[in-house]
């Protein structure tokens, strides 16, 4: 009986679920059928795998070839599976060994004269297949990916006959070696922000304990020369977090680029973007901006120009660190664990309370009234960026000159380690029971806690939310009790919930 199996992994979300590519030759007119809910680039492997067969000296089999790609209720997509599939046809009809192929997977792409091209998802993939114990021949433009993987057994193969090679023991791939060494990331400094000594130490704050911070203010304030140097002062991602990162940006549209590992993504969508471009989407879902931002920085600029619905639909990963995207064939799962930074005017032309400004009270609403409460109430900090003196935009001397990234780096690395040593995670992500274990306050820190709660108006929520950030304002001072003067500071980055409301 000429039949043969070979072993090949299909995208799920960020998994690489097993997939079992079956061969069988039998007699009858010659025709290749593919089944196992095959989508049209899986069925069109038959035309590119005939063609790089015969031009890679092969003998195509002139008999009824029937592939089954099992399990048949699993989504199979891309050109992923023509190396497995051609490598099964040579298999069942003896050109190869069937032997070879038992401890193996297989992912590529091939070209009508047998070359290996680039596919997605090579992380969770070489993941997957480590975790089974078994080696895996890819792509060799993909190899330097997969040795992200540590213990991971990968060979990058250019060739189908380079494949067949190794699998015949004539001439063995080379073992991928790992070159992790990412590229050092110059971010612009912080000591380009003249003044504006409030918003800095916001920033700092929201840097060492990863939270959620509105930026309000004129346009030409600063708002977003403060973000975009944020990532400049994060501290280094884990090893976890840099292949979670790396995994979900493996499997997008854009793929991922090895020059990236263990460099916390910054995302900053236009406002025109739609809300599946935001959380993901697609028949076959993919990760959107949110999970591509995860363990790393999501920026949205003009925050109210965003349409509604789609600020909407980030109240719930915000809570949960996820989103669950579902269709009526499958359910995909994506991390979105991101710290939301955003800026918005304080009105429609951004000059409110100035001799410039026009809006009028109705306007300003309607214009506020674009960031529901719901969304306001899951944010950390809201701060006030106010226009900057003119005699500070003049050159400044080098003794003159703000602290620099590099320096405050120092100081929020050292706060979120004071975090980890004590909870073993960052302080945005304690839960109730932490916070009563963790962030608790004499009885007259309560009582002022709870008089700003009253007379601000502030919700259950918001409430918790102070006590994070006051927690990490006492890491940074390197205090094991949260004082008053950390509470309230943390109390004075609510204060704007009320001129929003």
């Amino acid at each position: 009986m000429s039949i043969a199996t070979v072993y090949s992994r299909a995208i799920t979300g960020i998994t690489a679920q097993q997939v079992t590519v079956e061969v069988h030759l039998s007699n009858g007119l010659p025709a290749l059928n593919i089944v196992g809910m095959a989508e049209t680039a899986v069925k069109e492997s038959k035309d590119r795998v005939r063609s790089a067969l015969i031009n890679s000296q092969f003998n195509f089999p002139q008999q009824r070839i029937t592939i089954n790609l099992a399990p048949a209720d699993l989504p199979k997509e891309g050109g992923r599976f023509d190396l497995p599939i051609a490598l099964g046809i040579l298999a069942a009809s003896g050109q190869i060994p069937i032997t070879s192929l038992a401890d193996k997977e297989f992912i590529g792409e091939l070209g009508l004269t047998g070359e290996l091209r680039s596919v997605r998802g090579v992380l969770p993939t070489t993941l997957a297949v480590t975790r089974a114990g078994r080696e895996l021949i890819l792509p060799a433009i993909n190899a330097d990916e997969a040795t992200l993987i540590g213990e991971s057994r990968s060979f990058g193969a250019n060739h189908l006959l380079a494949v067949c090679a190794h699998l015949h023991g004539q001439q063995i791939l080379s073992l991928s070696e790992s070159s992790t060494n990412s590229e050092t990331v110059q971010y612009p400094d912080l000591s380009d922000v003249r003044g504006q000594s409030s918003a800095r130490r916001a920033l700092e704050v929201a840097a060492a304990g990863s939270h959620s911070i509105l930026f309000t203010g004129p346009p030409g304030t600063g708002k977003t020369m403060l973000a975009s140097r944020l990532p400049g002062i994060l501290s280094e991602m884990t090893e976890q977090e840099a292949v979670e990162t790396a995994t979900v940006h493996s499997i997008s549209s854009h793929g991922f680029k090895v020059e990236q590992w263990r460099q916390r993504p910054f995302r900053s969508p236009h406002h025109t973007a739609s809300a599946i471009a935001m959380v993901g989407g697609g028949g076959q879902p993919r990760p959107g901006e949110i999970s591509l931002a995860h363990n790393g920085i999501l920026f949205l600029d003009e925050l109210p120009e965003f349409d509604r619905k789609v600020l909407e639909v980030l109240r719930e990963p915000i809570e949960s660190g996820k989103i669950t995207i579902s269709r009526a064939a499958n359910q995909s799962e994506f991390p979105a664990r991101f710290q939301l930074v955003a800026a918005m005017n304080p009105c429609p032309c951004g000059y409110l309370g100035d001799a410039r400004c026009h809006c009028t009270e109705e306007q300003v609403r309607r214009y506020r009234a674009k960031v529901s409460g719901p969304l306001m109430d899951r944010l950390d900090m809201l701060v006030d960026v106010p226009p900057v003196a003119k005699s500070l935009l003049r050159p400044v001397q080098t003794d003159e000159q703000e602290e620099s990234s590099d320096i405050v780096r120092e100081r929020v690395v050292a706060a979120r380690a004071r975090q980890i040593i004590r909870a073993d995670k960052a302080n945005y992500l304690l839960e109730h029971k932490e916070l009563e274990v963790y962030c608790r306050l004499s009885d007259s820190n309560y009582q002022l806690l709870e008089l700003a709660i009253s007379r601000l108006g502030l919700s259950a929520r918001a409430y918790h939310r102070i006590l994070k950030v006051a927690r990490t304002i006492a890491d940074l001072a390197d205090s094991e009790h949260i004082d008053t003067s950390h509470l309230s500071e943390a109390i004075g980055y609510r204060r704007l919930d009320t001129r929003n409301s």
